[in-house]
């Protein structure tokens, strides 16, 4: 019962941080009204919520053991609580690039003690790739609710009304309820933080510790999936909005709405991969994935070329093209806790949050790099260019995980020694 209690916990932060860092697609297409700045100045929010969450989880990650995990996330859920409290007052283009630094620094702090928790909850590997697999599926339901949530105070008849900010008072109210419920749960660290004090005696060798991770080649080859799969997922996410309103030509609420058809996907994907995953080879799983996204990009977005002028404000005059492409989500969604699992279950559990730490740095990067991008691509040649794209990345993740499955041990029960050898 006390597991459960945690798990639930976990999956409620994650449902907020859920809402918060993918609503950056949402609010890239309102700044452009709001505040009248272009595409390319609008990706600059992607950077700020993923910078933060970068700069955060290097300098921090390898400390967080030391901290505790159950702190460390009361303290994100309390920065996040009070920033979505000032933004309705404050709202600015400014406040809205802060907003995301503060969401993406808390999110560091989240992610990092959430993928570290998971070892303390789970007992084997295949325990863990399927509860990873579940959490990451309800982070997507966030996503999805998140859509939905901001459609509902976006004002079609007012573009240029700011009334939408309204939306962080109920975001606020969500964050307060995580930090009570976690609060109240208890979480036994004690084992781990023994193990951590055996290993290391200052702060300076943890963070040296978290380094000298990178120059393991399953790790580093682990590093370039992670950045690959978050560029593919964050380019077509952030930007999927204003692809279906200056593309498909729906109104913004049906843009938002429809975006979150990506999210729904994904969810769906991630929790039919926590079932596929305990049967079948996860490599075998993730390339079929792969193949099946860079079929769905060719087939889908020529759908786009004859769409008319006119502004579509009704469900039933969407286009097919605005239903089925999303459907990618579907297909990238094993991807990412598929390998998460990999590389944390390949190493002792002391050093899960340092791991965690390099998984939110260059995810973050890769969703920044995706994103501006993108983002630079639309404004110069159009969404159709900016999503075909989307292909060339997929491509090379393909080759990257069939490195990440040669570089794995052999032996599958066993973590990796840390000194230096994958084996």
């Amino acid at each position: 019962m006390q597991n459960t209690k945690i798990k639930i916990s976990l999956f409620l932060n994650y449902f907020v941080f859920a809402i918060l860092l993918n609503s950056v697609g949402t609010v890239i297409l309102q700044v452009q009204t709001n505040y009248g700045v272009t595409k390319g100045a609008a990706s600059v929010l992607e950077a700020y919520k993923d910078l933060s969450i970068a700069i955060t989880s290097f300098l921090v990650a390898s400390y967080v053991v030391r901290m505790g995990y159950k702190k460390t996330m009361l303290s994100a859920l309390a920065f996040v609580t009070l920033i979505c409290l000032a933004m309705p007052s404050m709202n600015s283009f400014w406040m809205t690039k802060m907003l995301f630094a503060v969401t993406g620094l808390s999110f560091a702090l989240i992610k990092v003690s959430v993928f570290a928790t998971l070892g303390l909850v789970t007992t084997g590997k295949k325990e863990h790739l399927s509860l990873m697999s579940f959490l990451e599926s309800f982070f997507m339901v966030g996503v999805l609710s998140g859509n939905f949530i901001f459609s509902a105070f976006v004002d079609n008849d007012h573009p240029e009304s700011k009334a939408w900010f309204s939306v962080y008072y109920l975001l606020a109210g969500l964050s307060a309820i995580a930090f009570i419920l976690l609060l109240s749960t208890p979480l036994d660290e004690s084992n781990v933080q023994q193990a951590e004090k055996q290993e290391s005696t200052s702060l300076t060798a943890d963070f040296s510790g978290m380094l000298k991770l990178v120059i393991l080649p399953l790790v580093l080859v682990f590093i370039g999936c992670a950045f690959f799969y978050v560029l593919i997922e964050q380019s077509i996410m952030s930007w999927l909005p204003t692809f279906n309103k200056d593309v498909i030509k729906l109104n913004t609420s049906l843009s938002i709405q429809m975006a979150s058809i990506m999210s729904a996907s994904i969810a769906l994907g991630r929790f039919l991969a926590g079932l596929l995953l305990r049967k079948i080879e996860w490599i075998y799983v993730l390339t079929g994935c792969l193949l099946a996204a860079g079929a769905l990009v060719l087939i889908t977005v020529p759908l786009t070329n004859n769409i008319s002028g006119q502004t579509i404000s009704l469900l039933k005059d969407v286009p097919l093209a605005a239903y089925a492409f999303p459907l990618i989500g579907l297909f990238l969604a094993p991807v990412y806790p598929a390998i998460n699992s990999v590389i944390l279950s390949n190493l002792p559990a002391h050093k899960h949050a340092s791991m965690s730490g390099l998984i939110v740095v260059f995810s973050a990067l890769g969703g920044t790099t995706g994103s501006i991008i993108t983002g630079h691509i639309f404004d110069a040649w159009g969404g159709q260019t900016a999503f075909y794209s989307s292909l060339v990345p997929i491509c090379i993740l393909m080759v990257l995980l069939y490195l990440f499955k040669k570089v794995q041990p052999v032996t599958g029960n066993t973590p990796i020694s840390t000194s230096g050898s994958s084996h």
